[in-house]
């Protein structure tokens, strides 16, 4: 996207103002003295009209919805005025203050943040921040919140409204936390503060302030499914028709693929999603597209990344290679199925930039003689992983073996042949 000419003169930054639910009284000088100099002012509707006519008498505009794509064309129909844009709390915290950013150019902008709901919240709670994880609804799926469900965990919820509070109560119910405490703290701040509590599973509180924020200590049911943090959930977390990498297989798999913060996964072949759901739950930021042809498994996969805490989760429902042709380039690769399919280990080799990384698995021969050949041809690891597991064998006890995964992972170098 190009980015918008600056809003203000040259030299003159636009001022973004971070305020609170006390509004006026709760601004310190600088922040008063950026509002009451603009021409114009930009925020919601509820912060505009925090603000006092006589002391900001500049013109007022509210965001229009959606508020993201408005942004560079808002700012340029203001271009040589004193802009002020007002954002709740801290800008930069989940706010308008990215955005701006992104349009604008840091260079232009004058932040002046105020604190910010999670501030405030473990302020009222005596909860440290940094031992606290925030998790925001605002605009996003409350479905998010259950990759950050762990026994012991403290929560803060930044709510997109009033029904907030009874939805994430309904989540925690039916996600296996439903001893879970909850707070709600309404209109942090200001004159109408209120907080009031209860336990998920029995939460009857009828909604109240759309400004709130749902503090919640995560307390796990007795015998509910443990999913801990790391790759390798147990296979029961998934709803699966059978083509599902199993725990041991995919916790290897994960190892090679090594997900980092902000990285995109392809993973073709889904199956039941698990590749993809995992490396999403490695990291808030980490993003993945999976390709899956059936599409009763493709609305599975959505149904898995949803219950597990991933509802951006990409799904295509398409058969490799044609289905990856308008797929953003991704850091890492996963095939997991259908690597005899003419041109699609070219076709993702060849979509990997220098330093992506590639990791398939197969179970038969015609499959692996092509991964032995990518191994001769670019090197990195060939390896079999073979899994036992203890049965019962009439009064005694032995192994059953699984087929036997081969899997090739490797690292693309800018002069490996194509």
């Amino acid at each position: 996207m190009t980015p918008a000419p600056p809003a203000s003169p040259s030299g003159i930054p636009v001022a973004v103002v971070g305020i609170g639910a006390e509004g006026w009284t709760g601004l310190p000088a600088a922040s008063r003295a950026a509002l009451a100099a603009a021409d114009v002012l930009i925020g919601g509707p509820r912060q505009l009209d925090l603000l006092p006519v006589a002391d900001c008498p500049g013109e007022r505009v509210a965001w229009p919805s959606p508020l993201r794509p408005a942004v560079p064309g808002l700012l340029a129909a203001h271009a040589g005025r004193r802009v002020a844009v007002l954002a709740s709390g801290d800008p930069m915290f989940y706010g308008i203050g990215r955005a701006l950013t992104e349009v604008l150019g840091p260079d232009a902008l004058r932040v002046l943040p105020h604190p910010s709901a999670v501030s405030l919240a473990c302020a009222r709670l005596g909860w440290p921040v940094e031992d606290t994880e925030a998790v925001t609804l605002v605009g996003r799926p409350a479905a998010r919140l259950a990759a950050a469900l762990h026994d012991g965990r403290r929560l803060l919820v930044l709510s997109a409204n009033a029904a907030t509070p009874g939805e994430i109560a309904a989540l925690l119910t039916e996600r296996g936390f439903g001893p879970s405490g909850l707070r709600v703290l309404e209109q942090l701040g200001s004159e109408r503060e209120l907080t009031y509590e209860g336990v998920a599973d029995a939460w009857e509180h009828a909604p109240g302030d759309a400004l709130n924020v749902v503090a919640v200590e995560c307390r796990r049911s007795p015998g509910a499914l443990r999913l801990g943090a790391v790759p390798g959930l147990p296979d029961a977390a998934y709803d699966s028709d059978g083509q599902l990498t199993k725990r041991h297989v995919r916790a290897a798999t994960l190892a090679a693929l090594a997900p980092a913060p902000g990285e995109l996964l392809w993973d073709v072949g889904g199956g039941s999603g698990s590749i993809a759901v995992e490396w999403m739950r490695a990291h808030p930021s980490c993003r993945a597209c999976t390709v899956e042809k059936n599409p009763v498994r493709a609305e599975r996969i959505t149904r898995n990344a949803d219950r597990l805490g991933v509802p951006g989760l990409r799904v295509v429902t398409g058969a490799a290679p044609a289905a990856l042709a308008e797929l953003p380039t991704p850091d890492a690769v996963f095939i997991g199925g259908g690597l005899t399919a003419p041109g699609l280990l070219d076709a993702c080799w060849a979509a990997l930039p220098v330093g992506g990384r590639l990791v398939a698995n197969t179970v038969t021969l015609e499959s692996e003689a092509l991964l032995a050949d990518r191994y001769r041809r670019h090197g990195g690891d060939l390896v079999r992983l073979a899994v036992a597991q203890a049965v019962p064998v009439g009064g005694f006890t032995g192994w059953r073996q699984a087929m036997p995964v081969t899997q090739w992972s490797v690292t693309k170098s800018g002069d490996q042949e194509r």
